[in-house]
């Protein structure tokens, strides 16, 4: 420890004053009289004189090298090394001494922390993003009339910026809301992706697009940013409504958790009063007009929705999401689907894959499934061999395949329960019993992605299996793929109003292709399209699978 102390050059010289101030005059002669080395260099120095001959450095081995201490390093390089250094040591490196604290004060070392840790490549003093300025990005988008002379009261002057500033009273200090985030809108949900953007930090609300549109991109639109409008000074904003950036407040509650409010929802008002508030969010929402929809019902589930979410005002508590993790034998690439879900409009799932079976659990959802649920299980266990075209329109040929394949599932468990007690392990891969002969053919073998890889070359290549939906099934969507990979067999969760007596029901899930897979609800003769979302969503990634497994639990525990 001295060595490397005596090699900084700054620790021990200090520690010694401080500890000769605090001596008396006795102790001080006696600590002067005491040898000024310790054991470990007495070490490296008899090292260093063996290496050297018995004469003294001048015999055949080369001399030591000179000690360097790294103030003695010319300042330029010392800003090389400190900015490769993670930003949260920064600050402890400062106070080993006043050279290192001048040096640290060098912009050029925040700079790249902000670039490397949070990929802010802004410059403060040519502020442009991607050819955009920042005031057309963010200030008039929001009112296309802002003068020059409002502007400067929308976005502060960063010339008189540092990114130290940036650094440390913006990125590191909001650091943990950063990534994908549920709000807690009662059964409605919703997807927030709070990001570094430019030189700003924005919660990015994204919304599916209108339906029945399901191939269409996402929407996305602005809840709130958080900038530096003074130095040392973070400012929090509301972005809901239709009167520009206004005073919000955002409140960490705890790990995964945090909570928006604004100070000023009198913003959020139109003159117009609440019936244009309901026209210029029917317009945004669904993008038509209430004459439009001639369904009473559809008309009644709109209405409801924007009673209850408006009267939040974008005070919301939101939950962290992840992205679900992949693996190579995967059916296909997991990840947030869109949806059609009839009346109720397009709706966000993310698919997920748990060894013999697959999930899609609503991120955004409804009076009758919230978000949170299950709202479709594909057992990969029990693939279905469709029949021909003709055969498929026939709508009772395809439910008495689904049904057969019902009833065989039933047995397998019935036949593991009661194998159980005899089994010690109790987790038998294949059930005793013999399958049934029928037009389904069952695979039972555990989901293999290599060796159905080549099965699914034909299908790439167009040759997949003709597809049509049965004649009585609806759909929202009229313009779905004509041709399928595979099918398994599914179970889709429905329920009524307010999630009662909600139940399981068989169904058929259908994959198209990598982006695109269907559900057939039996029951509800309804046929659902889901497309997946194309948006990329930064700070994501799950750390690991069992967190991946325990957002899934939690999500769907508060809904149930």
């Amino acid at each position: 420890m001295a060595v490397c102390a005596r090699l900084c050059g700054v620790g021990p010289a200090r520690g010694c004053r401080r500890r000769q101030q605090r001596r008396g005059p006795a102790e001080t002669a006696a600590a002067d009289s005491e040898p000024d080395t310790d054991p470990e260099e007495e070490c490296i120095e008899a090292g260093a004189a063996a290496l050297c001959g018995p004469e003294g450095g001048r015999g055949a081995g080369p001399s030591p090298p000179p000690r360097c201490s790294l103030l003695e390093l010319p300042p330029e390089l010392l800003v090389e090394i400190f900015a490769s250094l993670p930003g949260t040591d920064l600050p402890s490196l400062a106070q080993v001494c006043t050279r290192f604290r001048r040096i640290l004060l060098t912009d050029t070392i925040w700079r790249r922390r902000c670039r490397e840790e949070y990929g802010v490549c802004e410059n403060l003093r040519k502020l442009e993003i991607t050819g955009v300025s920042c005031r057309d990005v963010y200030a008039k988008r929001i009112n296309p009339r802002v003068k020059s002379g409002r502007f400067m009261k929308i976005l502060p002057d960063y010339e008189h910026m540092e990114y130290r500033d940036v650094y440390t009273c913006l990125l590191h200090r909001y650091r943990h809301i950063l990534g994908l985030w549920q709000p807690d809108i009662g059964p409605y949900g919703g997807l927030l992706n709070v990001v570094v953007d430019g030189l700003f930090i924005i919660g990015w609300m994204y919304l599916p697009p209108h339906d029945p549109h399901v191939d269409d991109p996402m929407r996305f639109k602005p809840l709130f940013r958080i900038h530096l409008m003074e130095r040392k000074s973070a400012t929090v904003e509301c972005m809901y409504g239709h009167r520009g950036p206004h005073n919000g407040h955002i409140q960490i509650v705890k790990k995964d958790e945090f909570s928006t409010k604004c100070n000023q929802t009198d913003h959020h008002r139109m003159s117009g009063g609440r019936q244009e508030e309901f026209r210029t969010w029917l317009r945004e929402e669904w993008g038509r007009t209430l004459e439009d929809i001639f369904h009473e019902h559809m008309q009644e589930l709109i209405l409801m929705k924007f009673i209850y979410t408006s009267q939040y005002d974008n005070c919301l508590t939101y939950r962290r999401i992840y992205l679900p993790p992949s693996r190579p034998d995967d059916l296909i690439q997991p990840g947030l689907f869109k949806g059609t879900y009839g009346s109720h409009g397009l709706e966000i799932v993310m698919l997920s894959f748990h060894g013999k079976c697959a999930r899609a659990t609503k991120i955004t959802g409804d009076p009758n499934i919230p978000a949170g649920q299950q709202t479709v299980e594909i057992d990969l266990m029990h693939r279905i061999q469709l029949p021909d075209v003709e055969t498929l329109r026939n709508f009772n040929e395809l439910s008495r395949i689904v049904l057969e394949v019902r009833e065989q599932v039933r047995l397998e468990q019935q036949q593991q329960q009661e194998d159980r007690p005899e089994d010690g392990e109790g987790h038998g891969r294949h059930s005793p019993r013999e399958p049934q002969h029928s037009p389904a053919q069952l695979n039972r073998e555990p989901w293999d992605g290599g060796a159905v890889a080549a099965e699914e070359q034909p299908a790439q290549g167009g040759q997949g299996q003709p597809f049509v939906l049965p004649v009585g099934v609806s759909s929202r969507n009229e313009d779905y793929p004509r041709t399928c990979r595979m099918c398994f067999y599914g179970t889709g969760l429905i329920a009524g109003h307010g999630f009662t007596s909600p139940e399981r029901t068989p169904g058929v899930f259908i994959l198209f292709d990598k982006d695109r897979f269907g559900f057939i609800w039996l029951e509800l003769k309804s046929f659902s399209l889901y497309s997946r979302v194309q948006a990329s969503f930064r700070n994501a990634d799950a750390p690991s699978p069992q967190a991946f497994e325990e957002m899934l639990k939690n999500i769907q525990s508060l809904t149930s």
